[in-house]
C-alpha cells in the first residue's frame, strides 16, 4: 500500500520518513539487520587474518579437471558466495527497507522473497557492478554517476520483479531529474554514519537502518510521483 499521504522526492523528506519508519518497525528491522549479519559472517569469517590463513592452507576445491588448493580456492568460493548469495540478500534487505518505507506490513521472512526473481538479483547485480565499475576506471565521476542512476535497480526486481536489463533501463528513466537526491542521501549518509560511530558505536545500527530507510523512502516518493493521481491512491 502506497503512503496515504506521499513522500515528496526530496532528500530531507527520505531521511524524514526513514526516521518516522524507523521507530515505527524498529524491532523488525533490528532482526532483519542481525539476519544478514548472521548470513554474511562466512565472508567476514574468509577474511578474517587467522581463519583466512588457516583456512588458505587447509582449502582445496575441484572444478571439473582443475584441483586449486590454498588462497586461490579460498578466493573463488568467498567470491562465488558473495555472488550468488550475499548480493541477492542485500537485495532482499531493501525489499524490507521499502515496505517499511511504505507502512506497508512485513515479517522478517520477506526478505527471502528476492529468491522468487532470484536469478535476475544475481543478474541485475553483476550488470550494475559491471557498469559502475566501468565507470570509476573512466575517471570516478563516470561511475558516482552510474550508481546514483542505478540506485532503484535492486527495488525494481523485488519489488516489480522485473529483469534485470529492464530494471537497469527502469531505474535510469525513474532517477531522471532525482539521481543528484541519490548522491546527497549517499554524502548524507558519511556523516549519519559517522555520527553513529560518535555514539559509543551503538549508534552504527540505528545509522544503517535509517541510511537503508532514506533511499527506498527516495524511490517510493519518485514512483509515486510518476504515477497518475488516482493510481497512487490505490492499494499495491
Amino acid at each position: 500500500m502506497v503512503n496515504q499521504l506521499p513522500i515528496r522526492p526530496g532528500v530531507f523528506a527520505s531521511y524524514g520518513n526513514g526516521w518516522r519508519k524507523m521507530w515505527k518497525y524498529f524491532l523488525e528491522l533490528l532482526l532483519v539487520l542481525v539476519v544478514s549479519f548472521l548470513l554474511g559472517l562466512p565472508s567476514i569469517a574468509l577474511y578474517a587474518e587467522r581463519a583466512g590463513e588457516w583456512l588458505g592452507r587447509t582449502f582445496a576445491i575441484d572444478l571439473i579437471l582443475i584441483r586449486m588448493e590454498g588462497p586461490g580456492a579460498l578466493l573463488i568460493v568467498s567470491f562465488i558466495y558473495m555472488i550468488l548469495l550475499e548480493w541477492p540478500l542485500e537485495y532482499g534487505v531493501k525489499y524490507i527497507s521499502l515496505r517499511a518505507a511504505r507502512g506497508d506490513r512485513f515479517v522478517v521472512k520477506n526478505m527471502f522473497d528476492v529468491f522468487k526473481n532470484y536469478t535476475n538479483a544475481v543478474l541485475a547485480n553483476l550488470l550494475v557492478t559491471l557498469i559502475v565499475a566501468a565507470g570509476f576506471v573512466l575517471l570516478i565521476i563516470p561511475g558516482i554517476i552510474f550508481a546514483c542512476k542505478l540506485a532503484f535497480v535492486p527495488y525494481l526486481i523485488v519489488d516489480r520483479r522485473m529483469e534485470a536489463v529492464a530494471a537497469v533501463k527502469e531505474s535510469w528513466r525513474m532517477t531522471r531529474g532525482h539521481a543528484f537526491k541519490v548522491f546527497l542521501i549517499g554524502f548524507l549518509a558519511f556523516f549519519v554514519g559517522l555520527l553513529g560511530l560518535i555514539v559509543f558505536g551503538v549508534g552504527v545500527i540505528i545509522s544503517i537502518i535509517w541510511i537503508r530507510l532514506a533511499f527506498a523512502s527516495l524511490y517510493v516518493a519518485v514512483e509515486a510521483s510518476k504515477l497518475p493521481a488516482t493510481t497512487a491512491e490505490q492499494p499495491r
